[in-house]
């Protein structure tokens, strides 16, 4: 059951005349009052045919009128408007079962507390099976306005125990970290301009597809321009950027006026502190193609970067950094990924949206790797190699497993079911991006014998999940690879309790993919010969002694690989 508030109003009349009217689609069918604030001498227009729509307007907002009469300072904003909606799938609701549940929550609310008698004047009208409609009047009978403060939360939990009561669907608790639902107005709208989004949907799905490329909120605005976007940022007298508001091109109020709106009414992470906090917790650093040590491409270095994931989430704090990083990772990646991904990838992004936010405090310097991998690959021109896509999607699968885990732990449901849903949209598109190399893979695979041998390194290897990597129908596939790490001097069976590690394969529903993607991205380099390179070390040693230079001086190696060196061969 859902209860949505809406915006304070002044039209008692105006509002009446929509409840008891057709519906802007004629869905509304027999209007009628269930509940009030005293059913005797109510008006109700939808049962009373000498009843007037003026008439029950004047009857409810007795009490303001009276107020404005007696104080110089007139109340505008009294129309208190609160939708009651049963699930889909919920049961028929009678009129006095609806009564019973617009009582809950105008008492819920501080509208008419329990026991009040001088509490505000309220109806509860229902024009449809499924939900009723609540008009208040926010001045009570002794002129007080009454305490709304966080009345959204009290009808939240109120909700949730009707739902108990009534055996209606279970919806889960709120922890004020949602996103603001749009507006009848916002929806209609929308849809009289043909758009597929609201604008604050809209103006979110950009911001948030900005962040990976900002490093800095002054330049997350000028990106945010470049796109098209309307800016509004508000400074102080310094200069000093003190907040901001975008808007829609196109969304003009009555005045032909842009309508702007403020990052922190678009989604509760958006606003300036916020974002400034994410982008400006790491410091300043060489362009990302100076580094040292890192992988070839951005590709394998996002790759590398989630698997801080697995050390990072003992502390909440550092936590709930990486988990908001890995939304701003599967944004990149939705956004470089090839066009055939890029329905699946978005609607990950977008569905993840809701799991990067809880109450924890983030950390964001605890997820500087990760969010470093996610700005490099926003900026990549490099497109990825079939194997790295598949191996990066693979591990944005465990990462969102891994994320989902710590919100469930935390009892954190909306953010928990969000996770849930990123990995069916993960999960199709990492799928669709291995098949064609598992399936280039398989008509390759190595001998009979060499199959034999590797199964028995599963075994070894692996034991409690052996059958279900052998009969997996991508076992000739892992094969190969195995295979082909082999030829590159590294160990089957050390690559297999390698991966097998780093990724649990109790959850996997295909483990011999799972195992294709970290073995394959763990050996695309040689492995590096011990022998050989002591050999190189010492050759290179005495050759500098040779020219004078000293025993203890040591010149930089070059890694060598001797074909053949410790490599166990077999049939292919």
């Amino acid at each position: 059951m859902i209860a949505a508030i809406k915006p304070a109003g002044s039209n008692t009349r105006g509002l009446l005349a929509y409840l008891y009217g057709p519906g802007r689609h004629d869905e509304h069918a027999d209007p009628h009052i269930v509940a009030g604030f005293a059913m005797l001498g109510v008006p109700d227009p939808g049962r009373d045919q000498d009843a007037t729509l003026t008439q029950l307007a004047r009857h409810l907002d007795a009490p303001v009128q009276l107020r404005n009469s007696e104080f110089g300072k007139k109340v505008t904003d009294h129309v208190w408007h609160c939708s009651v909606r049963a699930a889909p799938e919920d049961r028929y609701l009678s009129d006095t079962e609806w009564a019973d549940i617009a009582q809950r929550i105008v008492e819920s609310a501080g509208i008419a507390p329990p026991g009040d008698d001088l509490g505000c004047r309220w109806i509860a009208v229902r024009h449809a099976d499924d939900h009723i409609h609540i008009l208040a009047t926010t001045v009570r009978e002794d002129g007080r306005r009454p305490r709304l403060h966080d009345s959204g939360i009290r009808v939240g939990d109120a909700c949730r125990q009707i739902e108990t009561d009534y055996g209606l669907r279970q919806l889960k608790k709120g922890d004020r970290t949602a996103g603001r639902r749009p507006t009848q107005a916002e929806i209609h709208k929308a849809e009289r301009l043909g758009w597929e989004q609201t604008s604050r949907d809209w103006l979110q799905d950009r911001i948030r597809a900005a962040i990976p490329h900002a490093s800095n909120t002054e330049e997350l605005l000028a990106y945010l321009e470049a796109m098209g976007i309307a800016v509004k940022p508000r400074r102080g007298p310094s200069g000093d950027l003190l907040g901001y508001a975008v808007g829609r091109p196109g969304d003009l109020n009555k005045d032909g006026e842009q309508i702007f709106h403020p990052g922190g009414k678009i989604a509760p992470d958006l606003t300036l502190p916020k974002l400034r906090a994410r982008l400006e917790a790491m410091v300043p650093e060489e362009h990302p193609t100076a580094r040292r040590g890192q992988p070839a491409t951005p590709w394998h270095q996002a790759i590398d970067a989630l698997d801080t994931l697995r050390t990072g989430m003992d502390d909440d704090t550092h936590a709930q950094a990486h988990i908001t990083a890995l939304g701003e990772l599967i944004e990149a990646t939705a956004q470089k990924a090839p066009a055939h991904l890029h329905a699946e990838l978005r609607a990950a992004s977008q569905a993840f949206a809701r799991a990067q936010r809880s109450q924890v405090r983030a950390e964001n310097q605890a997820a500087h790797t990760l969010r470093r991998a996610a700005r490099d690959l926003a900026h990549t021109a490099t497109g990825p190699d079939g194997s790295g896509l598949a191996t990066l999607l693979a591990a944005l699968v465990w990462a969102t497993i891994v994320a989902a885990r710590w919100h469930d732990a935390k009892n954190h449901a909306h953010q928990t079911e969000a996770a849930r849903q990123t990995l069916h949209h993960l999960q199709a598109a990492a799928d669709n991006a291995l098949t064609p190399v598992v399936d280039s893979l398989a008509t390759r695979r190595p001998s009979d014998q060499a199959r034999r041998t590797l199964a028995h390194d599963v075994r070894a290897a692996v034991p409690d999940h052996a059958d279900r990597i052998l009969t997996d129908p991508a076992w000739p596939a892992l094969a190969t690879v195995l295979a082909d790490a082999e030829a590159r001097g590294h160990k089957p069976h050390q690559l297999l309790k390698e991966a097998a590690a780093q990724r649990e394969l109790t959850t996997a529903r295909q483990p011999a993919r799972v195992l294709i993607t970290r073995i394959q991205h763990t050996t695309r380099n040689p492995a590096p010969n011990p022998r050989a390179e002591a050999a190189r070390r010492r050759s290179t040693l005495a050759g500098v002694q040779g020219h004078g230079y000293g025993e203890h001086v040591a010149l930089p190696v070059r890694p060598a690989v001797v074909p053949g060196e410790n490599i166990r061969r077999r049939q292919l």
